[in-house]
């Protein structure tokens, strides 16, 4: 159950100890001079190259400091994916400021809390965003969070005349700008968790984590080359998007296409058409659409050789309707925020479908029972995981540091099974498992065995209590575009289930829903449909 890699010498090298200078932009940099007239991004106003990413972000750096921002200050990034993002994020970690990429379609009141828990001492916002933005600032109780850069194609208006354009600032600073020599375990960079069961956290990651997914899994479960061009639908402020479209192309000299829209099943066709990436990265939600869409391509019209996924568990059939069609594989993994990318995964070549896989190479996974014992093959615990590139805490929440992480060892959140042959099968999250007639069932296990029905797209199944208050299994239905909800329809989908599974993980009441609430990243809000289920 355990996997330890061997890294290689020139990887321990590059970040020997805490006390050795390391910044992953200046890494960045130095890994890709020889690519200067190489497209790094292309996004939908035009590309960038490895040579003016360099330039870019150097002379943004230097701007950060001329403006008045210094080393360990936090800068909020609110910025839609285009070339702007990462000439933004590398330049302020090139400057040793600490970005925090946050999500792009926050209320003013969740702008607000970030701008208060964050102590952002700056800003850096699309100008498609600055009405939002400007309105959360002014409900929070800092009210000003030093300067605010704004970016994008859009002319300022008279509204932006307190905003700095951000492409002055990079046409301006000095392009020749050396950096801040930080530390390999500096604080760098903050990523918020999703939400998915209330306010986000703001999590603290290090120059070195960065550095150590993309050893560990970019290189040697993608494989990813720098032949590669990668297409994430997933967007770079999610730590999932991060990875695939910046610091793991940026590691091997690969190209990336960046998209600033809602990635629909329709807007990712476009781009797989247009930019024939080899590697696209996704959610099972939107490859559960993309194979019910009317539009589907065929084969023949894209360059894909293998596909990602994550934000939840990929249902085996999605997986298997996928590779039909394109004859490509999705690696369906499991990360999160906490430790920055994934953990555990399918390979290339050894695919699972309705499993995560096994351990990447230098993470150690264990699955554990209440009392903290290691349990037998089969059973259902709680998934605990160590390696490298493990956030430090969770900023200003020392209660919910404690009860995650322990010392090299982080308590994920999920409940897994391992299979006697090391694969490890996804049970859900801890405060989503039922307790059906004295035995646990796991949501996901139900929800996988309503895919399967062809009228279903996609369901989310949670507890409620019937009319004794007595703990049921709800499911709630996605249908098909054109099938047709019915008393009849609902009663054959517990029969599907019952045939499939044990009687009692049947769901005992269906309801079919247009929509399930989820976050921006993809993730099943399931506390919403529990809490519209309660009487």
């Amino acid at each position: 159950m355990q996997l330890r890699a061997v890294v290689s010498t020139a990887a321990i090298h590059t970040i020997a100890s805490p006390s050795h200078a390391f910044n992953f932009a200046r890494h960045i940099i130095e890994l890709n001079v020889h690519r200067a007239a190489k497209v790094a991004y292309t996004d939908d106003r035009g590309e960038l190259t490895y040579g003016n990413l360099e330039r870019s972000v150097r002379s943004f750096a230097d701007s950060l400091h001329t403006i008045g921002l210094r080393r360990e200050q936090r800068v909020l990034l609110s910025l839609s994916d285009g070339n702007e993002w990462p000439v933004a994020f590398l330049g302020a970690l090139h400057a040793g400021i600490v970005p925090v990429p946050v999500n792009t379609l926050l209320t003013p009141d969740d702008y607000a809390y970030l701008i208060d828990h964050s102590g952002s001492a700056g800003a850096i916002v699309s100008r498609h965003i600055l009405k939002n933005f400007t309105a959360g600032l002014a409900r929070s109780t800092s009210r000003s969070c030093g300067p605010l850069i704004g970016a994008g194609p859009e002319l300022p208006s008279d509204s932006d005349q307190d905003v700095i354009d951000f492409s002055t600032l990079v046409s301006e600073g000095n392009s020749s700008y050396v950096g801040e020599s930080t530390h390999a375990d500096a604080m760098a960079f903050w990523l918020y968790s999703s939400g998915s069961t209330g306010r986000p956290k703001g999590v603290v990651h290090t120059h070195a984590n960065l550095f150590w997914t993309c050893e560990l899994y970019a290189k040697r479960v993608l494989g990813l080359t720098e032949h590669d061009k990668i297409f994430s639908a997933a967007k770079l402020f999610f730590a999932y998007g991060l990875g695939n479209a910046l610091s793991f192309p940026l590691t091997v000299g690969a190209s990336v296409v960046l998209m600033a829209d809602r990635p629909t099943p329709e807007s990712v066709f476009t781009r797989l058409k247009q930019h024939q990436p080899t590697i696209f990265c996704g959610a099972p939600t939107l490859y559960a659409g993309m194979i019910a869409s009317d539009h589907l391509p065929p084969k023949s019209s894209v360059a894909l050789r293998l596909c990602t996924s994550a934000g939840e568990a990929l249902p085996r059939e999605i997986g298997e309707r996928f590779t039909r069609h394109f004859c490509v594989e999705i690696i369906d993994g499991l990360g999160s925020t906490e430790m920055l990318h994934i953990f555990l995964s399918n390979r290339p070549g050894d695919i699972r479908y309705g499993t995560t896989g096994k351990p990447v190479d230098g993470y150690e996974v264990e699955i554990r029972d209440e009392r903290g014992m290691a349990v037998k093959p089969n059973e259902i615990g709680d998934l605990w995981v160590r390696g490298p590139s493990a956030a430090i805490m969770y900023w200003n929440d020392r209660t919910k540091t404690r009860d995650t992480f322990h010392g090299p060892w982080l308590r994920t959140g999920d409940k897994y099974t391992c299979l006697e042959d090391g694969y490890f099968v996804y049970a859900g999250r801890n405060d989503d498992m039922l307790r059906i007639s004295g035995q646990y069932v796991s949501p996901f296990e139900v929800e996988s065995a309503l895919t399967q029905h062809e009228a279903v797209l996609e369901s989310a199944v949670v507890g409620v209590p019937d009319a004794f208050g007595i703990s049921k299994c709800k499911a709630f239905v996605v249908l098909q575009a054109g099938v047709i909800p019915s008393a009849a329809l609902a009663s054959e989908l517990q029969f599907f289930v019952k045939e499939r599974l044990a009687p009692f993980k049947r769901p005992h009441f269906v309801e079919f829903v247009s929509e399930l609430p989820k976050t921006t990243t993809g993730k099943i809000q399931r506390f919403k449909l529990r809490e519209a289920a309660l009487p």
